[in-house]
């Protein structure tokens, strides 16, 4: 449990270095090399799925074995110190919390001073969809599902499976979310060669997904708002995104503010419809970004204040 609060303490003090050797960076080298040699555009969709099952076994077992051999290290030092120092140390690798809130807070404070221009530009670099015709409401809504989702994949997850499978697991987690994030696509290329990595993170997701609906629920109790809203928009909204997990935590937020997620997003210029998480009750504004990334932070701290009292 200890290990847990280091790593969340070194993430928000320090945050996530900007370097080469980053394990999620390093993770995401070992991807694209198996992809460059595993996949074939004249591969047969069954072979796409066989080569596409080999990467992400692959992928599992090697960051699964990296983070077995740092913890047992670490261990090996015999100081308890140094054990918690460098597993939280390579937890803190594994979590994102700080990076979450700087790029909210970038975006928060560019809508603040009227720069659209360049919150669409700075919006582009955390989602996926089109964004250089963004509306400030839409700038927003971005940024909130973002920050909501990102807390499910980049924070509670894998303090969720560090405490219940150690280093090992957390760093096996990162890499199959990593996975997800780079093959895990719905398209030509990657409809059967990233379907493997795709369901595993629904299955690892699906719990945790759940875990921070609830603790977002109590995060707004805690922040005094509408914790009420909260559950009823989980309970009402959750199960109508695509995603078997991307709605908890979308609901949660969504409800919990007052405003309405979801809607109609571009993609390399074509138009799709998600959704709707959560009643237009207020208009979404640069200050729902900032409620958002409160809620973030103390769902993390719930999450950790939980874990050391019931594992305890």
């Amino acid at each position: 449990m200890l290990t847990m609060a280091v790593a969340f303490l070194l993430d928000t003090l320090i945050g996530d270095p900007r370097t080469r050797l980053h394990p999620v960076v390093l993770m995401g080298n070992l991807i694209s090399m198996l992809e460059k040699i595993l996949l074939r555009a004249e591969d047969s969709s069954t072979a796409k799925l066989i080569k596409g099952g080999v990467l992400t076994a692959v992928v599992i077992g090697v960051s699964w074995s990296i983070g077995f051999e740092i913890e047992k290290w670490a261990r090996s030092i015999g100081t308890l110190t140094a054990e918690v120092f460098i597993e939280g140390l390579t937890l803190a690798f594994m979590i994102s919390p700080r990076s979450l809130a700087d790029a909210g807070r970038e975006i928060h404070d560019l809508l603040m001073v009227g720069n659209i221009a360049e919150a669409r530009r700075k919006v582009g670099w955390i989602v996926g969809r089109d964004t250089d015709r963004l509306s400030e409401p839409e700038i927003v809504r971005a940024t909130v599902e973002t920050i909501a989702e990102n807390t499910v994949d980049g924070i509670i997850s894998p303090l969720f499976f560090y405490l219940i499978g150690g280093l090992p697991l957390a760093v096996a987690y990162r890499a199959a979310n990593t996975m997800d994030s780079m093959i895990g696509y719905r398209n030509e290329k990657y409809l059967y060669f990233g379907r493997a990595a795709a369901r595993l993170d629904d299955v690892l997701n699906f719990v945790p997904a759940r875990l921070t609906a609830m603790l977002f629920i109590t995060a707004a109790a805690v922040l005094n708002l509408d914790y009420r809203n909260a559950l009823q928009m989980v309970r009402r909204d959750a199960d109508k995104h695509p995603s078997p997990n991307g709605g908890y935590a979308e609901a949660a937020v969504a409800g919990a503010l007052n405003i309405r997620l979801g809607g109609f997003n571009s993609y390399f210029g074509r138009q799709t419809f998600r959704a709707y998480m959560g009643e237009a009750i207020e208009i979404l504004a640069a200050n729902h970004i900032m409620s958002a990334i409160r809620m973030m932070y103390t769902a993390t701290i719930l999450f950790l204040t939980f874990a050391l009292i019931f594992g305890t």
